[in-house]
């Protein structure tokens, strides 16, 4: 593939509500910056029943055929694949919606995990306000059990976690390398967030640092047989390859050889 043109499977709509732009503005914006591949993430809508998982940002039920369609026409104004997805949340409470209705039902091309919470019995808590080390275990246990569903064509931000954690401990590392391993036996890509790259950086013990992408933890993915997915986490058309390609920057830094699609050529 050219090295000039960049693929990105992590973009979000106004429809999730903390986005702007249609899929038609960022296909334009991706085709005037050098995309050859393109996939759409939205959050995914979920059952009336469901009162967490984002509530505020996402798409109702009803929404979803909106999108899908949007996507479509989209698509058809330029030449280069432009697919549908959806970025969900883990409950296998959940897995039939995924795999009945938004695979199914909808055609949806393909859902990637985002793991952002983690159900504490009844408490639904962010992963970056996590109190405890319990706690952590909890959602990185959680994060693999979704990994393991075979639902997913690969697992988002990985290292999102870090942004309250902020410290590279004994335990986020030993629970960053569970992922990893997960990864590899799931034969599951992990994908490095063009978004994390630009936000705003927290303060550690050892100063200012990113909320994610997490260096130490992708020293350890450089050195194993993971696949890495580079992508934008667009949330405005003007990112959707800019932040890609500041994704595989990071990736080049350590020697990381990002897979071109997720979909098989």
């Amino acid at each position: 593939m050219n090295e000039n043109l960049i693929t990105n499977f992590h973009t979000h709509t106004m429809l999730c509500h903390h986005a702007t732009g249609m899929p038609a503005e960022y296909v334009r914006q991706a085709q005037k910056d050098g995309c050859c591949e393109l996939g759409f993430s939205d959050h995914c809508p979920y059952p009336e029943s469901n009162d967490f998982f984002w509530k505020d940002i996402r798409m109702t039920a009803a929404q979803a055929p909106v999108y899908i369609e949007a996507v479509k026409e989209a698509a058809r104004t330029v030449s280069f694949p432009v697919h549908t997805g959806f970025e969900c949340e883990w409950d296998k409470n959940y897995a039939s919606w995924y795999s009945d209705v938004l695979k199914d039902e909808l055609k949806t091309d393909y859902l990637i995990l985002g793991s952002h919470w983690v159900t504490l019995g009844n408490r639904h808590v962010y992963c970056q306000e996590l109190d405890s080390v319990s706690e952590l275990h909890t959602y990185i246990d959680q994060t693999i059990d979704g990994m393991q569903s075979g639902l997913f064509s690969f697992l988002a931000h990985p290292d999102i976690f870090m942004g309250g954690w902020k410290e590279w401990d004994a335990e986020a590392e030993s629970c960053l390398k569970a992922v990893l391993e997960a990864a590899r036996d799931c034969s599951l890509p992990l994908e490095i967030n063009g978004l994390g790259l630009i936000k705003q950086k927290v303060r550690s013990r050892r100063g200012l640092v990113r909320q994610y992408p997490v260096d130490e933890f992708w020293k350890l993915v450089a050195q194993s047989s993971v696949q890495v997915i580079c992508n934008a986490d667009a949330h405005d058309p003007l990112d959707v390859i800019c932040n890609a390609r500041k994704a595989r920057d990071y990736a080049a830094r350590f020697g990381i050889t990002p897979m071109e699609s997720i979909f098989q050529s």
